[in-house]
């Protein structure tokens, strides 16, 4: 009997801790009349900021309860979701008015081997198992890929 209600809490938790790492990504706005990826996988400080002024004025534009957005960084495009990157203030910016920061998993495993280590990334990235990926299922769910 314990055992059973041992595995039965151990289930519940597995199913909770699965449905809120899908909840975090899947805070997608399903009423917003516009849906917009944004690709950077350059590592050229000038295109990040392009990358973020476009999530930026896609908000202005449509206002943030009409535009979904989700940016994914891949590549040395990676670096603009560096903890310490000089954007973060835009990022965290971009993140209270519901813009999404995808980060690859894949890449984040190739800069460890060359770092050394994981690099750190911002507090609002969400690792996705490949940003390629990423975007060709989110071009399927609807949304218009830009690449800035």
């Amino acid at each position: 009997m314990k055992r059973s209600i041992v595995a039965l809490i151990a289930t519940c938790l597995s199913l909770g801790m699965m449905l809120t790492s899908f909840n975090a990504q899947a805070a997608k706005k399903s009423f917003a009349d516009k849906k917009v990826v944004l690709q950077i996988s350059d590592p050229n400080p000038f295109k990040q900021t392009l990358v973020l002024n476009v999530a930026n004025n896609l908000i202005k534009h449509y206002g943030p309860d009409q535009v979904d957005v989700e940016i994914v960084a891949f590549g040395p495009g990676l670096r603009l979701l560096f903890a310490e990157n000089s954007n973060k203030g835009r990022v965290n910016s971009l993140v209270s008015n519901g813009v999404r920061f995808s980060a690859c998993k894949n890449t984040i495993k190739n800069m460890a081997k060359k770092l050394g280590s994981d690099p750190e990334l911002n507090q609002h990235a969400v690792k996705v198992d490949a940003g390629v990926v990423r975007i060709i299922d989110l071009v399927k769910q609807g949304y218009t890929l830009v690449k800035p």
